[in-house]
């Protein structure tokens, strides 16, 4: 039987969701994004360019395309509401309601409702809505704290005092965001991401995966949306016990419950980013969809069909479909455009040499005239899959290394020298 699912967004996450789904040679794909990613472009049988929060065509492309379900790749559609318009016109969709999907862009109401649940792994914080408050607040207090923007930044609106700012540096920064924060403890100790699928009840987890946001190697230089990522063979993370594991699944589960109870059940794609420390792991934040670049990290390992997973999680029959992944390390290196991200260079060719090895996927990138163009963003992804993390690596680097044009890439991700750098810090920490 035929099945048609649309596929909402056009980077990198979404061309390694379309991938997926077109796995199955019985699913049909179409696309609503707003460039043409090249990638998506030759799997799906139609597309439109468009706003990806522009619910009301996407609806109507959706239904002049008999879609049986929606997949959303990014947050900003959830935020504009595009599951509840495609379910209120019939569409069963992959990714939270509007009101669910709070917990990613809503900051204040993800801690507000762990803290009202008592769910575990929360940081101490505080709310401000003025900026002389949240002023007030940095100057008076000893340590080192995080100011987090409460609405949505693509990743990169954090800052993290002893890092990227201090004191004063902090206090200008909740002046210019107009005092609408969330100020929290910093925490120390290294991150992991967790990411699962839900079906507003059922919980069924993936392969662990680290990102590595900084832009340049030895993890300097400022946040980006993500350099590029790795995961190990066994699905879990050296430096994360068996301990701490079951600790990070219980709290996304109890915070699952928690939508449920208050009326905002969760479904979709939930992204847990943790921070292992001395105690053990801490929710730095939750994401309402796939994360990205950790979408191409599990999409890439995963066995099982991604449409009928799709539809377990539409329909609320998540338990009853079987979810399996490779037992393979897999490395991600993102090429990006010189000068990415504060002044990136657009425009410039892109040639992609030999990637035997590595699975490539493309993001922020043009075909013109049958070249491909870099725009300002992340261009392209290659993902290595191997029995080591050293082989996953070695195909990775190979097919990023052949690439030719004004891009650039973290030659150190997905490394045994890194990977031991977050070992021995854990070790140091407890």
């Amino acid at each position: 039987m035929v099945m048609k699912a649309l596929v909402v967004g056009g980077g990198g996450r979404e061309h390694a969701i379309a991938a997926a789904l077109a796995r199955n040679p019985e699913t049909q794909v179409f696309s609503v994004m707003a460039k043409k990613n090249p990638g998506i472009s030759k799997l799906a049988k139609k597309i439109l360019l468009s706003k990806e929060t522009d619910t009301e065509k996407i609806v109507r492309f959706a239904r002049e395309c008999g879609t049986d379900y929606a997949f959303i790749g990014p947050e900003a559609p959830l935020e504009a509401g595009v599951v509840d318009a495609l379910e209120a016109a019939g569409i069963p969709s992959v990714g939270p309601s509007r009101a669910a999907a709070r917990i990613e862009t809503d900051k204040a109401f993800c801690r507000e409702l762990v803290h009202k649940y008592r769910i575990p792994g929360c940081p101490e914080y505080r709310v401000f809505h003025h900026a002389d408050d949240a002023a007030a607040f940095i100057a008076d207090h000893d340590g080192d704290l995080v100011v987090k923007p409460i609405g949505l930044t693509g990743g990169k609106g954090v800052r993290i005092m002893g890092e990227q700012v201090d004191r004063k540096g902090a206090i200008a920064y909740v002046r210019s965001l107009g005092g609408n924060t969330v100020i929290e403890e910093r925490l120390l100790g290294e991150e992991f991401t967790l990411q699962a699928f839900v079906d507003g009840n059922c919980l069924v987890p993936m392969p662990l995966v680290q990102d590595h946001k900084r832009a340049f190697e030895g993890d300097s230089g400022p946040n980006t949306g993500g350099m590029g990522s790795y995961s190990m063979p066994d699905h879990r993370m050296p430096f994360v016990t068996a301990d701490d594991y079951e600790k990070a699944l219980g709290i996304m589960a109890e915070t699952v419950s928690a939508m449920a109870h208050e009326g905002y059940p969760y479904k979709g794609i939930l992204y847990g980013q943790f921070m292992n420390t001395a105690t053990g792991p801490k929710v730095i934040e939750y994401n309402a969809r796939f994360g990205d670049p950790e979408a191409m990290n599990v999409l890439s390992l995963l066995t099982s069909d991604l449409g009928e997973i799709a539809c377990g999680i539409a329909t609320g029959r998540l338990s009853a479909v079987t979810v399996g992944f490779d037992e393979k390390a897999t490395v991600c290196k993102y090429l990006v455009p010189e000068g990415y991200p504060d002044n990136p260079v657009s425009g410039s060719p892109v040639t992609i040499g030999d990637h035997t090895g590595a699975l490539l996927y493309f993001a922020n990138i043009e075909e013109r005239n049958g070249n491909l163009v870099s725009l300002t963003s992340r261009t392209l992804a290659f993902v290595g899959i191997g029995d080591t993390l050293e082989e996953a690596e070695k195909h990775a680097e190979s097919a990023a290394a052949a690439v030719s044009g004004k891009v650039r890439y973290r030659r150190d991700i997905g490394t045994r020298k890194l990977l031991e750098s977050r070992i021995t810090h854990m070790k140091e920490l407890r």
